[in-house]
């Protein structure tokens, strides 16, 4: 506001500059990171929260496997967000963080460097290269983690692979057995051909995959019997049609199935008769090539019980009844493969079908399979579709493109196989409607995953939790050799071996007999297999409080994942939860959505838009990748581009000059001594005080709603409009020119200390680095963490002595008629200027309530109120023919007229020589 030149400048009380609250996050972060690390602020924020209400967060675990991305980072901030929004609420809330550690993707890293179990290594072994590598990689996530600002127990971390955690999975299983929740099954499940093992529902995704469709015929035995079935016409030699595009199941087949309600007829084609849905007959003659002629029709139970032949094997299939058959696609007879398919297996169950399995689990199709014998299965349409051609059985074959199951690791087409597996059973005990119940009792946020959660536990099949793999916690049962059930004394069979496995770790099992557990060897096989790892992961709520010796609360505040976990680990910790206490383990449960490039596109290297997050710290700092995060609405896909890290650059950079504007200004303020009390404070320091107190309602609002770019938008509008734009604008003339202690300009710095200690406090959240800088900067007190406080008590003060609304209004019509001034050149600065304010009403006595000190409200050196009519407010404005001020840079009738003092008007002369002016409004 003056010149370094003025002689008057020793007077001017300019703010502080010299503090060290510059930009350059990503040098300095690291070393407040260093700083929190050897204070201990984790645990010193919580050690101040002692003896507060606790909110229970539970991290979900990220897998142990490569460096996080940009997808772990925004997923990892609203995690950080959400708890410190907590301790603003007066919450005790720990941040635990965890990790899950077992599973393929381990062993495969593994085994590339090692060679697989047998080779080089021993399964012991292996599984001890397999934690040593799972360590190595929580090592490197903890430290980008740490650097992204999350404040965390990240020396006590869970990981999925201590032996505590371990243990406590066991005893879930136990309990789950216990409540009759597990069942063994030869039933069909995903089955990846490399992965050698059983795939859960959530390791399944959906991709396009090109295959064979094709339309096959299988010969009724006995024509007359058909004809028969038909009312009474010739069907010798009719073939009843199936529609397929899996052809390398067809060695299993072992039925046809037709829907019982629906019309079938035999159809004349050419030299052939064929068995179609009657609704089908037009759209599947036509793919045939010709016209068909229905000779007849009967409803699909009358097929009940005929017999067909299978084309290539000798085999009789019976014709039989499912609901699942529909007309959306095929012929209306379905290929019926109860080894090879859920709908498959129900409706043979029913049939008492053989679930016979000729694929082995290394994908190669068993001896004495005919055709395909020793044929992996991805190699076996070719022989068969020959011998279809060959034998007549083939009518069509064309190529489609459909969304088919994939392994989510190795992006590979699954089969459906039916092998002897564990399954947790959705219905036995009543798990899926007891789930479905808990579900409609939470909190789900945004309100669409309700739906979508309910509808996969809806449809979902029993859980098949067991697996065919080395690095895992094992499923440590004992199995009837000739009966195949479970041991009578299996939960507390478990509870032994998770006593021994805390002790002494897995190989306490692994490397035991049946004989060690008291288990009759002669009669009890002991189980080989391993618990799938959702399964690890989906008892993170109990194990992850057991295994760092904390109390397990009733239910956890909030779990907060991507929308995947829908299927994953929401789901996942969901059953778990309710076949061991009928309750979920969450309150609320918010998920967000994928991150995205500027155009909506996926993050893929391909297309060169991935934006990793170590880059984005290295270059611009964590702070304002949090704000990126705290901008976007997480409810749909989550944009990020260079782009827009520089707009969220900009807009950190406002806020942060902001408080570093309002650091300055309280330079020698103490608020021990001289804080100015809210009656004697100037008015419009009253109703900014009232102002930030909205403002920090809005902002408390948005945290307890999850709203973060509600919160981003509030805080850049409040730092920019009502801040800058205002407030601080109109506070320089106080701040600079009066007397440095007097009332009026304390009672600014009082306001200034108060919206100080909020916004401090409203940005802790997201921008935790920068908060943590002006915490340590600010006047007064600061013992323990920003991040240990809870919201700023504003005082009560009162604003209704005038018309904040009129003068709000009044200052907009004033800047809006200097502003054509400006841009006509008549003026430049605002001070430039006088102003007539014309009126009327209430308007018109407001307006004259404050005119002695209306010029430091407008910004101009001369305001009159004056009466109007037509009831509008009107602005005269006018370049001031007075002398410029050198100390305050009003433009004054008495610039000159004082001796001595010849450049400076009275005002700046009483504030530097007599008593100084008094404010009451402005």
């Amino acid at each position: 506001m003056a010149d370094d030149s003025n002689k008057y400048k020793d007077s001017i009380h300019l703010p502080q500059t010299d503090f060290p609250m510059q930009a350059n996050l990503a040098k300095r972060e690291p070393e407040m990171l260093a700083r929190w690390e050897a204070e201990q602020t984790y645990a010193a924020v919580m050690q101040a929260g002692e003896g507060k209400p606790e909110f229970r967060f539970v991290d979900g675990p990220p897998y142990a496997n490569g460096d996080i991305h940009i997808g772990h980072a925004v997923n990892k901030v609203l995690k950080d967000m959400v708890v410190k929004a907590a301790r603003l609420d007066g919450y005790q809330a720990p941040f635990v963080p965890g990790w899950d550690c077992h599973g393929l993707p381990i062993e495969l890293q593994v085994e590339k460097k090692f060679g697989k179990v047998g080779e080089k290594l021993s399964a012991a072994e292996f599984r001890a290269k397999c934690r040593e590598y799972a360590a190595e990689q929580v090592e490197r996530q903890r430290v980008d983690f740490k650097r992204l600002g999350i404040l965390g127990d990240w020396e006590r971390p869970y990981l999925t692979m201590q032996p505590g955690f371990e243990a406590e999975q066991l005893r879930v299983l136990s309990r789950i057995c216990a409540r009759g929740h597990v069942v063994r099954g030869f039933k069909p499940v995903h089955w990846c051909l490399d992965c050698g093992s059983s795939l859960a529902e959530a390791e399944v995704e959906y991709q396009d995959k090109q295959s064979s469709a094709i339309d096959v015929a299988f010969v009724a035995v006995d024509g007359a019997d058909l004809g028969a079935r038909f009312g009474g016409v010739d069907a010798g030699g009719a073939g009843f049609v199936i529609w397929t595009t899996t052809p390398w199941t067809l060695p299993a087949n072992q039925a046809i199935s037709v829907n019982a309600e629906l019309d079938y007829a035999l159809v004349q084609l050419g030299a052939r008769k064929l068995v179609l849905a009657a609704g089908l007959v037009e759209g599947v003659c036509k793919r045939l090539g010709g016209e068909g002629q229905i000779l007849a029709t009967a409803k699909g139970k009358a097929l009940e019980g005929a017999k067909a032949q299978h084309p290539f094997a000798e085999r009789v299939v019976p014709i039989i009844c499912g609901e699942h058959v529909t007309l959306d696609a095929g012929t209306g007879l379905v290929h019926t493969a109860p080894a090879h398919g859920v709908e498959d297996y129900g409706v043979g169950k029913l049939y008492g079908l053989p679930v016979d399995n000729p694929v082995g689990s290394n994908g190669v199709f068993i001896a004495g399979t005919p055709l395909v014998a020793g044929l992996h299965a991805r190699k076996a349409e070719e022989p068969i579709l020959a011998a279809l051609e060959a034998s007549g059985a083939l009518l069509h074959k064309a190529t489609i493109t459909h969304s088919y199951p994939h392994c989510w690791r190795h992006k590979t087409p699954l089969i459906f196989r039916a092998t002897p597996q564990w399954f947790i059973s959705m219905d036995k005990e009543g798990l899926r409607a007891q789930a479905l119940s808990e579900i409609a009792a939470t909190q789900w946020i945004p309100g669409w995953g309700e739906d979508r959660i309910a509808g996969m536990i809806r449809d979902r099949p029993d859980w098949c939790i067991s697996r065919q793999r080395y690095w895992g916690v094992p499923l440590a049962v004992f199995v009837h050799r000739e009966t195949q059930t479970l041991h009578p004394d299996t939960p507390a069979l478990l509870l032994r071996v998770a006593d021994a496995v805390q002790e002494r770790g897995l190989e306490a099992w692994f490397g035991s007999s049946p004989a060690d557990w008291g288990v009759d060897e002669a009669a009890y096989e002991k189980g080989s297999d391993t618990l799938d790892v959702w399964f690890d992961s989906g008892v993170v709520f109990p194990a992850s409080f057991v295994a760092n010796g904390q109390s397990t609360p009733d239910k956890a505040d909030i779990y907060l994942e991507g929308s995947d976990q829908h299927r994953g680990w929401f789901h996942s910790s969901l059953l778990t939860r309710v076949a061991t206490d009928d309750k979920a383990p969450y309150k609320s449960v918010l998920t967000h959505g994928f991150t995205v490039d500027e155009q909506g596109r996926k993050m893929s290297k391909s297309l060169g838009n991935v934006v990793a997050p170590q880059k984005v710290i290295s270059t611009l700092g964590a702070d304002v990748l949090r704000l990126w995060v705290s901008s976007a609405d997480y409810s749909g896909e989550i944009a990020i581009s260079d782009n827009l890290l520089k707009r969220t650059a900009d807009a950190y950079r406002r806020i942060r000059n902001t408080a570093r504007y309002l650091l300055g200004s309280l330079h020698g303020f103490d608020p021990a001594t001289d804080a100015v009390a809210p009656a004697e404070m100037v008015a419009v320091d009253r109703w900014a005080i009232s102002e930030a107190a909205r403002v920090q309602a809005e902002l408390k609002s948005a945290y307890g709603d999850r709203e973060f770019h509600r919160v981003y938008h509030a805080l850049h509008n409040y730092c920019v409009n009502d801040l800058g734009g205002l407030y601080l604008d109109l506070l320089k003339d106080r701040l600079y020119t009066l007397p440095e202690k007097s009332l009026a300009r304390r009672s600014a710095q009082t306001a200034l200390w108060h919206i100080a200690e909020g916004l401090v406090r409203w940005i802790a959240p997201i921008l935790s680095f920068t908060a943590d800088e002006i915490w340590r900067l600010l006047p007064g007190d600061r013992s323990q963490s920003v991040f240990a406080q809870g919201w700023w008590s504003f005082p009560a003060v009162s604003v209704a002595e005038l018309d904040w609304s009129g003068l709000l209004a009044a200052r907009d019509a004033v800047r809006k008629e200097l502003e054509g001034l400006r841009i006509a050149g008549t003026i430049g600065a605002s001070l430039q200027a006088e102003v007539v304010v014309q009126t009327e009403g209430t308007s018109l006595e407001a307006l004259r309530q404050v005119e002695p000190e209306l010029r430091f409200w407008l910004q101009t050196s001369a305001v009159r109120v004056e009466p109007g009519s037509g009831g509008a407010l009107k602005v005269l404005a006018r370049p001031s023919t007075h002398g410029k001020c050198d100390r305050c840079w009003h433009y004054r009738e008495d610039v000159g007229q004082h001796p001595g003092h010849e450049t400076i008007c009275g005002r700046c002369v009483s504030n530097i020589e007599g008593p100084g002016e008094t404010r009451r409004w402005f």
